[in-house]
């Protein structure tokens, strides 16, 4: 019987073979099974992972456009605080201006005062009265000078130590708030630079240690106090400051409408003085009677120096009668009636004489007496019409001062007060 050959190795039954190719079979379709649900897990992860990559990206950006608003309106909100800020430092300094210019603007009505003082003193005899012009006048000296230290006093103190402080915080606040203005202003541009990029864009790639927080960095509460302590502050420095501004004002006002008061006042008793004096000038100018009667004094004068003359010849006439019938001889040398009635006729001539000689004296001095007071009421008429020329041109100096004073000087109404355009307290 022929023998055939017989490969070497294990020989492995049917059974073993079918086992084999049903075990190859079997982990050919677990491992399909596994590959597919791999590839279905990996799609929808990478469908997942799509949807959550694009909603975080919508969401950052929601986040930024929300950041971007509120960064806006904070700067905003820090742009008109800077702009009041600005107006109000502008209309304080304004004040300190208008303040320091009133003051200046009292030297020349204290002038005039001394002036319409000193002119006075210029009156001579009677008419170096204390009037109650003179009061006035001295009253005005003294209000001006009482208005030119509370001026300065303001000037000095409050703007040397409350102005110069308020000026010194309002800067300070000024410059905080332009500091954060402008740190917003750039935060809000690196926030629109964010915003405007995408996965496409060029210039976008991989940072180191993305995620980390840098030391400097604040939380939103401490954002938010921060600009609200900023505001709230320079609203507090502009407040105060409005208030300074209002007193000064308010004082201004006070002292130039007492100033006002006392100006009319004594122009009102220089009028009425210069009217006193006008009067008592014409008074004195039309004083006829006397005049006449130094005239008609003067006609009996001469009348009785006639009638003295007119009794000489009478008088000699008798004393020569006498004087012959003297020289009678003997008894003829007798005191007749021709004797007596001589003899008395002598007498009643001498006692005419003495009695036209008396009353010649009297006349003289009655004349004397005349001519003095005439002398006497122009003398006074001269220092009276002095006077009143001098209280004219006292008139004159303060008419003048206040042509000047209306076309140069703006009125303040009182109880006025302009607000800053655009300032409420409650917009902050």
């Amino acid at each position: 019987m022929a023998t055939t050959s017989r490969k070497p190795g294990q020989r492995y039954w049917v059974t073993d073979w079918e086992t084999n190719n049903k075990l190859l079979t079997d982990t050919a379709e677990h491992q399909r099974h596994h590959s597919q649900q791999t590839r279905q897990e990996g799609r929808a992860l990478r469908h997942q992972t799509a949807c959550k990559t694009r909603w975080d990206e919508s969401d950052s950006r929601d986040r930024l456009v929300d950041r971007i608003n509120e960064v806006t309106e904070q700067k905003d909100r820090l742009q008109f605080c800077v702009q009041a800020m600005e107006r109000e430092i502008k209309a304080l300094t304004q004040v300190k201006e208008e303040t320091e210019r009133a003051l200046a603007e009292t030297a020349m009505p204290l002038e005039v005062v001394v002036e319409c003082l000193t002119q006075r003193e210029g009156r001579r005899g009677s008419e170096l009265v204390s009037d109650p012009l003179e009061g006035q006048l001295k009253r005005e000296a003294q209000m001006i000078d009482t208005m030119q230290q509370e001026l300065q006093q303001h000037i000095s103190k409050a703007f040397e130590h409350l102005f110069l402080l308020t000026s010194s915080c309002l800067k300070e606040a000024h410059q905080q708030l332009t500091f954060d203005l402008s740190n917003k202003t750039e935060a809000l541009d690196v926030d629109l630079s964010c915003l405007s990029l995408t996965d496409r864009s060029p210039d976008i790639s991989f940072k180191p240690d993305p995620t980390h927080v840098p030391i400097s960095a604040s939380t939103h509460q401490e954002w938010e106090q921060f600009t609200h302590y900023n505001v709230t502050r320079a609203e507090e420095e502009m407040q105060a400051s409005l208030q300074l501004r209002e007193t000064m004002t308010s004082t201004r006002i006070q002292v130039q409408n007492d100033l006002e008061g006392q100006w009319v006042t004594t122009g009102f008793n220089l009028r009425k003085r210069a009217h006193q004096l006008q009067q008592a000038c014409s008074r004195l100018h039309w004083q006829h009677t006397t005049r006449e009667e130094i005239t008609e004094l003067l006609r009996d004068i001469h009348h009785l120096e006639q009638d003295l003359l007119a009794t000489e010849c009478p008088l000699k006439l008798v004393h020569t009668r006498l004087e012959n019938r003297n020289s009678r001889p003997g008894v003829d040398l007798c005191r007749d009636q021709v004797h007596s009635g001589l003899v008395e006729e002598a007498k009643q001539l001498g006692a005419t004489i003495e009695v036209l000689q008396q009353n010649l004296a009297k006349s003289r001095h009655s004349l004397q007496s005349l001519e003095e007071q005439q002398a006497c009421m122009g003398e006074d008429l001269s220092r009276k019409q002095e006077a009143l020329e001098l209280e004219q041109r006292s008139d004159h100096i303060r008419q003048h001062l206040e042509v000047l004073s209306e076309a140069e000087t703006v009125k303040i109404i009182p109880g006025v007060t302009v607000p800053i355009p655009g300032f409420t307290r409650e917009m902050f």
